[in-house]
This record gives C-alpha cells, structure tokens and sequence, in this order.
C-alpha cells in the first residue's frame, strides 16, 4: 500500500481547537474495569487508575480515554451508578492537573453528561448513537467532538458468525448513516469523527482487510480514528496474549498511518509514540 493523502480538520473542544492532521494523534486508554480483554483490570482501582492516566499523559498521549464499561466481546452491561463510580472521579483527578483533551467512552447520555460537565470533552460512543436516544440530544446540545464507530450488533452479540454481503459499502454506509442522522438532530458535521471499529462484529479476515485499505474511509471526509491495540485478530495471527502484541499492533499502525489515519487508540503512548514519530517521518 502507498502513502495515501490526509486531509487536514480542527475540532472544537471547550474553547479550544484540537488540529488532526498534520501528524498522527495517540489516544490513550484508561480502562477502569475489571474485566477489559487488554489489561485484566490492572487499572480498575482508583489510584491505579489515576497513576495511568498520569503516565500516558507523560508519555505523550495527544487525548486521554477514559471508560468505565468494558466493550470486550460478550460483554455484560454496568449499570449507570457502577459507571459513574468509575469514570467521574477519574475525570475529576485528570482535570485539575492536566487540560488534555479527555473522551468518555461510554454509550449512556447520562455518563457522559456528567463526564462532560467535570472536564471531559470528546464523547467516543461505539454503538454510534445507537444505544441511547438521549445521547444524540446532548452532543447536539454540548458541541462536543463525537466519535462514531461501526459495530455489528451490540457486544454481547457482534463476535457471534459475523457476515458482510460488501465489506466496505457496508461499513461506509453505516457510518455515513449515522453521521447523516447526528447531523439532522443538530451536531455539528465538522464536529464527528468516524471509527470503522476493528473487532467489532468482524472476523479476522474482516480486520485485515480494513486494515489494508482503511483509505476507502477517506470517502466520509471525516477525520478517521483507529482502534486496534492488542486486539484479538492480532493475537489469533501472533499467538500472543493481550499484553504481548505491541509488535502486531505497530504494524498494524504503520500501515493505518500511511492510509492517513488521524488517531490512534493505543494502550502504550511510550511505544507508540515512537511508531508516529517514525510513521510521520515517512509520509
């Protein structure tokens, strides 16, 4: 695959501007779960979890991501309460010491209200505004950057045989769908991101061929994020588990930073940090 081009955008965060573009964003992850794929729960106390956030954001991290249900395959719901519990303490801690731009990651208004209005700025919804009706209402009404994500049912059911009839018409369509519906109820387009959601309702075959032309998304004319890091079709090809697939995913980002991706979501900024640099370098 050659080097694709990458157009330039500017979001909006609180009054701010956040340029995606003229290199390639690491978003950090805080998983405050007990039960993530990636990192077991390492993170689930609140300490833990703070002292994370604190090393991605000096290590690098463009934007921190902050969760606090976890959206592995199979995946129980949390109620709203346990979420909260979570993530808004977390929030609260990163805010005083730190004006990275922070992103909830959840897919219930009512987090993400409350993610809001303590400091968090982007909402990064994978059900795509799916799962909560309320949810297009407040990112309408907050102006905050949304990011949309492609999956196939919901997590507990999308790793279940899942089927494409056009791999990409498909993915492009949903997401296209779904920033056409966002925009009607009053977000701003220039305020979405899209994320063709890697391990969500695909097999690996699926995976890989999004990844070896992740350029069809440039058609959205979006600012494309992906999310990849240790997920499992790198570890099916590796044998590896979770906490050994750096290696798998920096290839993985090489390519996607030569497709003109405009975010990566990644475990270890410090690793990665040197995949961009060098992706970059290269472009």
């Amino acid at each position: 695959m050659g080097i694709s081009s990458r157009k330039a955008y500017q979001l909006r965060i609180q009054n701010r501007a956040l340029d995606l573009g003229e290199r390639t964003l690491l978003m950090g992850i805080v998983n405050v779960t007990p039960d993530s794929f990636s990192d077991g729960g390492r993170f689930f106390e609140a300490g833990a979890a703070q002292r994370q956030a604190e090393q991605l954001i000096a290590d690098g991290a463009d934007i921190l991501d902050i969760g606090g249900e976890s959206t592995r395959p199979f995946a129980d719901p949390v109620p709203i309460e346990a979420e909260l519990q979570r993530v808004i303490p977390l929030i609260q801690a990163v805010r005083q010491n730190s004006d990275i731009p922070i992103s909830i990651d959840t897919t219930k208004a009512e987090i993400a209200r409350e993610a809001l209005a303590v400091g968090a700025d982007i909402i990064n919804d994978v059900s795509a505004l799916r799962s909560d009706d309320d949810m297009v209402k407040l990112a309408a009404a907050s102006g905050a950057p949304l990011v949309l994500m492609h999956m196939q049912g919901t997590p507990r059911t999308m790793q279940v045989s899942p089927h494409f009839d056009s791999l990409f018409s498909q993915i492009i369509a949903f997401l296209e769908e779904r920033v056409q519906f966002a925009v009607q109820h009053g977000v701003a387009r220039d305020q979405i991101i899209v994320d063709p959601g890697i391990g969500f309702g695909k097999t690996v075959a699926h995976n890989l061929s999004v990844v070896r032309h992740l350029e069809h998304f440039q058609a959205l004319d979006r600012p494309l994020m992906l999310g990849t890091s240790r997920k499992r079709f790198i570890g099916t090809i590796l044998n590896r588990p979770a906490e050994d697939r750096e290696v798998g995913t920096a290839v993985v980002h090489s390519l996607a930073i030569a497709a003109g991706v405009h975010v990566l979501r990644v475990h270890d900024v410090a690793f990665h940090r040197q995949v961009v640099m060098m992706g970059d370098a290269l472009r």
